[in-house]
C-alpha cells in the first residue's frame, strides 16, 4: 500500500513535495492543507482535495505522514509541535542554532502521542549533516568547513519577507572563493563566519515603506544576517520577476584531516551539490525522510528524529536485498 502523504502549505516547497510524491511510486498524495481559501488553491494532482489548515486534525486518519512546508522563522516552531500530536510529521526547520530547542519541543509533543517527527530534513541541515558526520567519523583529526551557494536561500528569503514593509525578497548566499580554494588545497585555517560567506538581498518594498529601517532590520537580524557582510538592494516587482524568478542553490561540505602515526598524511573529503531548484531538491530529501518516518512509525518508534537517526536503508524505496546487491 502506498504511503499517504499530506502537505501543509502550498508554496514553493509544497509544490516541490507534490512533484516528489509523483516521482516516488510508493507514495500517493492524500490531501493538501492551506491557510488560504482552499477554493483559490489549484494543485497539479487530479482528484486530491484541498482543505483549510484548521481542518487538518479532522483528516488525521487519511494521512500517514504530514509534511510541513512552512518557514523556519515563525511557522515551524509552532506548527511542528502542534501537528506532531496528531500526525507523523516531517519538517525542514533550518535555523541551525535553534535545532536543539526545536527538537526538544517536538519530541515532547510527538512521543506521548506515539508519533514520529523528523525535523530539519533537506540538504543543510540534512544531506550536508550526514556528510559532516561521516567525514568526522573517518577523519577524527581534522576540521570541517561548510560553504553554501551561490544560490537562493528559502529560509533567509522567508525571514526577510517577515520584516515590516517588505513585499518580496530573494536572498543569495555567496561563498568566499579565496577561502574555499585554501581549504581544497589542504589548509586548515580558523575562519570566522564573516570570512566564509557574504549575503545579498534583493527586496521589493511596500509602497511608502521606510527603506533605511528595512535595511537596518535585515542586516542586524540575529542568527540570519548579523554575523555576515550583507548587502540590500531595493528593486521593483518587475525586476524581481525578470531577474530573480529561479531558485538555484548548492554548496560544499569539506573536511580536511590527517592520518598516520605522527599525523603526517593529509586527506580532503568533499561533498558538493549544484541545484537547479532548491525547493524541489529539498522536497526530494523530505520525501525520503517521510518514507523513513513511516517505516519507523510502523515499527513502533515514536518521538523526534533527525536524518542522523535514520538508517540509510530506511530512506530508500528499494528492498534491503536490492541495496545489498546493487548499492553496497
Amino acid at each position: 500500500m502506498a504511503i499517504r502523504i499530506g502537505i501543509m502549505g502550498y508554496g514553493n516547497l509544497g509544490r516541490g513535495i507534490e512533484c516528489a510524491v509523483k516521482n516516488n511510486p510508493d507514495m500517493e498524495l492524500a490531501a493538501v492543507f492551506t491557510r488560504r481559501d482552499p477554493a483559490t488553491v489549484k494543485i497539479l494532482t487530479e482528484g486530491v482535495s484541498v482543505y483549510h489548515a484548521d481542518e487538518a486534525k479532522d483528516h488525521a486518519d487519511e494521512v500517514d505522514v504530514l509534511i510541513l512546508c512552512g518557514g523556519s522563522a515563525t511557522d515551524l516552531p509552532v506548527q511542528t509541535p502542534e501537528y506532531a500530536k496528531y500526525f507523523t510529521v516531517v519538517d525542514s526547520f533550518d535555523n541551525h542554532s535553534k535545532i536543539p530547542e526545536h527538537y526538544a519541543n517536538v519530541d515532547a509533543a510527538a512521543k506521548p502521542n506515539g508519533n514520529v517527527a523528523v525535523i530539519s530534513a533537506g540538504w543543510d541541515p540534512g544531506m550536508f549533516s550526514l556528510n559532516r558526520v561521516y567525514a568526522n567519523a573517518v577523519l577524527p583529526n581534522g576540521k570541517d568547513y561548510t560553504f553554501w551557494g551561490k544560490g537562493v536561500s528559502q529560509g533567509h528569503s522567508d525571514a526577510v519577507r517577515r520584516v515590516a514593509g517588505v513585499k518580496d525578497c530573494r536572498q543569495y548566499t555567496i561563498p568566499a572563493t579565496s577561502a574555499l580554494e585554501r581549504i581544497r588545497g589542504g589548509e586548515t585555517p580558523d575562519l570566522i563566519t564573516r570570512e566564509k560567506h557574504t549575503r545579498e538581498c534583493f527586496v521589493v518594498a511596500e509602497e511608502g515603506a521606510d527603506l533605511a529601517q528595512i535595511e537596518h532590520n535585515i542586516v542586524t537580524m540575529p542568527a540570519y544576517f548579523a554575523d555576515y557582510d550583507t548587502t540590500v538592494h531595493f528593486i521593483t516587482e518587475e525586476e524581481m520577476k525578470r531577474d530573480h524568478s529561479a531558485l538555484p542553490h548548492g554548496g560544499f561540505v569539506i573536511r580536511s584531516g590527517k592520518t598516520g602515526w605522527n599525523l603526517e598524511h593529509n586527506h580532503v573529503i568533499e561533498y558538493s551539490l549544484k541545484l537547479d531548484s532548491n525547493p524541489e531538491f529539498t522536497s526530494s530529501v523530505i520525501a525520503a525522510c517521510a518514507r523513513a518516518a513511516y517505516r519507523m512509525k510502523q515499527e513502533g518508534m515514536s518521538g523526534c528524529k533527525t536524518i542522523l537517526d535514520i538508517p540509510p536503508a530506511y530512506l530508500c524505496a528499494q528492498s534491503d536485498e536490492f541495496l545489498r546487491a546493487h548499492m553496497l
